[in-house]
């Protein structure tokens, strides 16, 4: 090959190569999209990632944006362990645990009604919520590469006159500018990155089972 040759390849495949590289080291970053946050009528804590979501929730709860907490119910076994005689808390109890460990009152602490699948359930279920009791602001606490998620769901399916701001907890230890370095935020990363696209889509892409 030609020294000219060689010029030509190099000028062709360093560029893109080098978006992809730039794309690759800051996926990390870019999932993190969180609001500025404002008083709302209620923080609602997302399921997973205990107990970080959480201790963030009681974090904003004790700097007064927001009078009650809510939390998701995911779906759990614990009907069919129940009927072993053996006994399970649902995570929304440990999670409710969290919560006034943190010092909110068990009385600000709320379980929203309905099982959940996936995110897309937590969303319609917030807004349904917030129809049924008349809220229009909420806060919605969640790990930091989630974030952008939730509000591209919360932007395709709660109503128009539903505002919500969403935060990434501040005690969730993903690593936005190294995730590539362990197993754990590498998923993350993927896994989010692969929602969004199904968000995209028009939630093309259904849960397999109604196991979380």
């Amino acid at each position: 090959m030609t020294k000219q040759r060689l010029v030509a390849v190099f000028l062709v495949l360093v560029p893109p190569i080098a978006l992809g590289v730039f794309l690759f080291r800051n996926a990390g970053r870019w999932l993190v999209r969180e609001d500025a946050i404002a008083p709302a009528d209620a923080i609602v804590v997302l399921s997973g990632s205990m107990p970080h979501r959480a201790e963030g929730a009681a974090d904003i709860y004790r700097q007064k944006y927001a009078p009650e907490v809510w939390l998701t119910r995911p779906l759990s076994p614990e009907a069919e362990l129940n009927s072993m005689g053996i006994r399970f808390e649902g995570e929304e109890e440990y999670s409710r645990d969290v919560l006034i460990h943190e010092g909110v009152p068990p009385t600000a602490v709320r379980v929203l009604p309905d099982e959940i699948i996936n995110t897309e359930d937590e969303i319609k279920e917030i807004a349904r919520e917030m129809r049924l009791r008349s809220k229009s602001r909420v806060i919605i606490v969640t790990s930091a590469p989630h974030t952008r998620r939730v509000r591209a769901l919360w932007s395709t399916l709660a109503g128009q006159n539903q505002i919500c701001f969403v935060e990434a907890a501040h005690e969730d230890p993903f690593d936005r500018d190294h995730w590539w370095r362990n197993t754990r935020d590498t998923y993350a990363v993927v896994r989010e990155l692969m929602g969004l696209i199904n968000a995209s889509a028009g939630l093309a892409v259904r849960p397999h089972s109604r196991e979380m």
